[in-house]
This record gives C-alpha cells, structure tokens and sequence, in this order.
C-alpha cells in the first residue's frame, strides 16, 4: 500500500521565478493522494534568494520543526545552502524522521548533513522544475515514490564502461552535483567515506572544467577512496573551440587514470526530466554483467 505524505514545499536556495510552477506542482502531488503546504518562504525575495540568510534558516526550521510535515521538498536549487551551514543546528536533525529531497545546490545540505549526523537524505526532484514541469516525467514520479515506500529497491539502468563488462561492488551511496561536492571538498560539510560508490553530475560545465573539479576530489584524497563513480547527466559539457577532440570521456579517462577507480556512465540522474531517486548515505550495490541488464540496488534507507 503506497503511503501518503504530508510535503512541505520551501525554498532555501534561490527564489521563485515562476509560481505557476509551484501550483503544478501542489496539484500534482495533491492528486497523487498527498497532503502539500507552501511555507512562507515561497513569496520571499532578497537579491537573488529566496529571503535572507536568517529567513531561509528559519523556512528550514519551519519544516524540520512542523510535526506534520514529513517530506520536505524545496522549491528549486540555483545557489544559498552554502551560506547556512555553519548556522544550522544539526543536532537537531539527529533523531528527526522527515524525509528530506532535492538535487543540485542541495547537495551542500546533503554532504553536510550526513558529514554530522550520518543522516540519510535523498537525491530526488524537486517542485519546480519536476513536479512543477508543465509535463512532469511519470519515470521520475514513479522512481520517486516506489523508491520513498520501500526500503530495499533495485534501480536497473544502463551502466556501462568501455573496457569493463563485469563489475561488483558494494558500499555507501554518496554524491550528487560535482560543483557542489569540490565546493566542500577540505572542509567540516563534506563527509569522509570509506569504499563509498560515488555519483556525480552537473550541468553547463565544460569538460575541462569537469577534469579540474575531478582533480580537486583527487588531490583532497576523496576519489581515490571509492570503489566505484556513476556518471549521470552532464548536460551541455561540449569541447570548446580549441578543444581539439578534448571531451568528457577525455575527462572521465584522465580521472580514472589517476584515481584508479572506475567511472561508469549511464546512472540516470542530475538536471534532466527523468530521474531516478536516491537515497544519499545509503548501503548500495552495483552490479554489471555481461548476461543480465546492470542495476543499482539500496538497502535500509529509511529514518
């Protein structure tokens, strides 16, 4: 029997450009059997955020603090959870139950989060531009929810990599936006894992750009400790004028050349319409194999 939630929608990075969006985005989950409620923070301007640094914390507060709330969705990325990582009390969110989602600038509370409290989170859409789309994705929908009322769920995808055809491996799931994750690289908000499978994605970043964000994982010891990096979505990442044939998989081959890790392409995940959801600081296994399709599965996901 699928659950129902009760989602609080906020905005803790930039502010809203279109509440058009946010509307589709209450229907939608309404007429999927959910409760839904716009925090005050949806209507809050400052510069390019969605409020103040204080009143962008307190949106935070609101959802972690509401009892009747137990999916938090923020409303867009674009940039602000940076700026309050050294307010938020994260003891508070140790013995929370919320379910907490989004991708893109949340990947900095993610990394924070679980760098402090070992909280799992999930990489997941978000209001506007998912659930808010003017034809949202039904394979991002679905993902979502069959993956938030279970607690063991096999993801199949096409992974793949040009020279392994056979791959095991098993560890946490951490990861997300790739500018986000060497942003907090050497600092107290980026967690250290062991033997971790790491997926990263972004977006209009080129592929040399993408290299020199690789290198700073490598250089800060974090690259070289996983047993496996999932390659989603980087769209637009195209070779400059005097690339010369320098592109991502350049990129991707100089990486793994260094770190000695293997990158698999083909998670489907970042800033697309289809995503998949997933559970950041779960246990996961990655399975490819020449006879059967290749898939992600994770365990004991929820809080």
């Amino acid at each position: 029997m699928m659950k129902t939630f009760h989602i609080g929608i906020y905005a803790p990075s930039g502010n809203i450009r279109d509440n058009g969006s946010i509307d589709r985005a209450k229907n939608l989950l309404m007429r999927l059997g959910h409760h839904v409620q716009r925090d005050p923070s949806l209507q809050q301007k400052h510069e390019r955020f969605a409020g103040s640094d204080s009143e962008r914390l307190a949106a935070l507060y609101r959802m972690l603090n509401d009892p009747s709330v137990n999916l938090a969705l923020p409303a867009r990325g674009g940039y602000g959870w940076t700026r309050l990582l050294d307010e938020i009390d994260y003891h508070a969110f140790e013995n929370d139950k919320t379910l907490w989602l989004g991708h893109s600038d949340f990947t900095a509370f993610q990394c924070a989060l679980y760098a402090k409290t070992r909280r799992i989170s999930f990489a997941a859409p978000m209001a506007c531009f998912d659930f808010g789309a003017e034809t949202p994705s039904d394979f991002t929908i679905r993902h979502c929810f069959d993956l938030l009322n279970a607690n063991h769920y096999v993801i199949k995808c096409a992974l793949c990599h040009p020279h392994i055809t056979e791959f095991s491996a098993e560890g946490i799931l951490w990861g997300g936006n790739l500018s986000m994750l060497t942003h907090l690289a050497g600092t107290p908000y980026i967690p250290h894992i062991e033997n971790g499978i790491l997926f990263i994605e972004d977006v209009a970043e080129a592929p040399y750009r993408i290299e020199r964000m690789l290198y700073q994982l490598f250089y800060s010891g974090i690259l070289q400790r996983q047993k496996a990096v999932l390659l989603g979505s980087f769209d637009r990442a195209q070779p400059g004028e005097h690339d010369y044939g320098y592109d991502l998989s350049s990129a991707v081959m100089q990486a793994e050349k260094v770190s000695n890790v293997p990158f698999f392409s083909g998670l489907p995940f970042g800033h697309i319409r289809d995503k998949i959801t997933l559970p950041f600081g779960a246990t996961a296994r990655v399975r490819i194999s020449p006879q059967k399709q290749s898939c992600l599965e994770v365990f004991n996901y929820q809080p």
